[in-house]
């Protein structure tokens, strides 16, 4: 199933002629380049985090990048029915699953350098697969369990540097397990975003997400006076700026990803998720000077691979899970 087959279901009239349709050369660029804006906000975030406190950062990242947002839905005439829902219930689940995969991506990106953290992240495919059988019923046959057995020994490889000479309560071990949580609640957010497809336009679903994402993470606010560095901050002009670039950065990724989706299948951007190891390895040495070990190179390219053919048997067995990547808010967007 395409996207324009999809399209008219989730968000209302058919779109007009040339606003979707199968490019898949623009989606693949659209994909790739949303890639780079999401480091662009990885980056500023892992310089503010040495200052501010995360969930500081999450607020941060859904407000400023509520406005990229709005304008998006605005454009497509779609601002009033975009608050329509029949299921705030599911919206409000929806967001806090999804903001509790943001914390947690947010603090791994914050304690483990880029390339560890991101291979990490590479874990989510994998737990849509697991969460889809036991959860939605899906069936899954023995080549994706095995693929799915394979990806797994692969997170291990990477995590094998964090948690074998490491101290259990030290900063790297504590990063690399909430970057593997943060992982499996991006799933759960994957898989409640599907049921809500069923139901709630895409524009709905952004909408409700970034609105509800940025009051929740409000409750942070109190945090700082139970926990240590978890007091927010008066940012000075510089980190400021930080903060703004990293919800517009947040917001035009997201926007990004949406309209790659117009252009090509799923099947066909999906594994394009994985340059992301190599912005993250560019980023990390140039910007922060982290050179990843070979277990962490090696690991990432085990999951890559055993992603890439989950997406390749899910689109042999017309798995379509583009609605659902459309809206869905990537855990550290």
């Amino acid at each position: 199933m395409t996207v324009s087959t999809s399209k008219s279901r989730l968000s209302g009239p058919p779109a007009p002629a040339g606003m979707t349709r199968q490019a898949p050369l623009l989606g693949i660029s659209l994909k790739v380049a949303s890639t780079l804006v999401f480091f662009v906000m990885a980056a500023a975030l892992k310089i503010a985090a040495e200052t501010v406190p995360i969930g500081e950062l999450v607020f941060a990242r859904n407000f400023f990048g509520l406005f990229p947002v709005l304008l998006m839905v605005g454009l497509r005439g779609e601002l009033g029915l975009a608050f329509k829902t029949h299921n705030p219930r599911g919206h409000l689940t929806r967001a806090t699953v999804g903001l509790t995969a943001m914390v947690c991506s947010f603090t791994a990106f914050s304690l483990l350098p880029l390339p560890d953290a991101t291979a990490i992240g590479f874990a989510t495919p994998l737990f849509v697969v697991v969460l889809a059988f036991f959860l939605l019923g899906e069936t899954v046959r023995i080549y994706r369990w095995s693929a799915v057995g394979v990806g797994f020994v692969g997170i291990l490889v990477v995590l094998s540097p964090h948690l074998g000479d490491a101290h259990f309560d030290g900063p790297s071990t504590f990063g690399a397990l909430i970057g593997l949580t943060g992982a499996s609640f991006a799933a759960l957010a994957m898989i409640t975003v599907r049921k809500l497809c069923e139901t709630e336009r895409t524009s709905t679903i952004v909408t409700w997400f970034a609105g509800s994402a940025t009051l929740l993470s409000l409750l942070t606010l109190p945090l700082g006076f139970f926990l240590p560095g978890q007091a927010w901050i008066w940012p000075d002009l510089a980190t400021s700026g930080l903060l703004v670039l990293i919800g517009l950065a947040g917001g035009v990724g997201q926007i990004l990803l949406t309209q790659s989706y117009r252009f090509a299948d799923a099947s066909t951007i999906a594994p394009f998720d994985y340059v992301n190891m190599l912005w993250a390895i560019i980023v990390g040495f140039v910007v922060f000077s982290e050179v990843p070990v070979p277990a962490v190179v090696i690991g990432a390219l085990i999951v890559i691979a055993a992603g890439i053919f989950v997406i390749y048997r899910e689109h042999k067995l017309g798995l379509d899970r583009t609605k659902s990547r459309r809206a869905s808010s990537p855990s550290r967007s």
